[in-house]
């Protein structure tokens, strides 16, 4: 990517750059893999068509991304009468190499639990972890996201991540 901000990004360089985290951060919010394919499709078509207002002056490029992100999940979820899911895919995106069946019926018991878990959480905690963890942003990337200080997101992840530990183990 370009680091000139007067320049505009070329969508191909955004694409190549973000699918990944934007990717990683529909499977922590949706409920299933094909709907959060179908949202990371939508996110990267509203950049596609809004791409030549985008004006670097009023932020990153991550931040002006991850918007488009945060308000296509919510379109999806408003699309489902407000029904709220956490993809059990979520604690593991990578395809399990494990060859025992024993294994791979303990990871899949882990995933939902921790889908449960997840679900108890609020939402400004399941969106700050998604974030985080699911689109690999940075502490200040998140911060410039929502519009809060870096340190104060330090906070909200710490607090966010001890409640999930405590509803995790309240459920074993």
């Amino acid at each position: 990517m370009r680091d000139d901000p007067s320049e505009r990004p070329d969508f191909s360089e955004l694409y190549e750059r973000y699918y990944t985290a934007v990717c990683g951060y529909a499977r922590c919010r949706v409920e299933d893999a094909a709907a959060a394919d179908d949202v990371v499709s939508r996110v990267f078509e509203r950049a596609l068509d809004g791409l030549a207002r985008y004006d670097p002056r009023r932020g990153p490029l991550a931040a002006w991304l991850f918007t488009i992100a945060r308000n296509a999940v919510a379109d999806h979820y408003r699309a489902l009468h407000g029904r709220i899911g956490v993809s059990i895919d979520a604690a593991d995106l990578r395809p399990s190499l494990e060859p025992l069946a024993e294994d791979a019926l303990a990871r899949a018991e882990d995933r939902r639990a921790l889908a449960a878990a997840l679900a108890r959480l609020d939402e400004r905690e399941r969106e700050i972890l998604a974030l985080k963890f699911g689109g690999g942003m940075t502490n200040c990337g998140i911060a410039a996201q929502l519009e809060l200080g870096e340190s104060h997101v330090a906070v909200l992840i710490y607090r966010a991540v001890r409640r999930l530990r405590s509803v995790l183990e309240e459920s074993r």
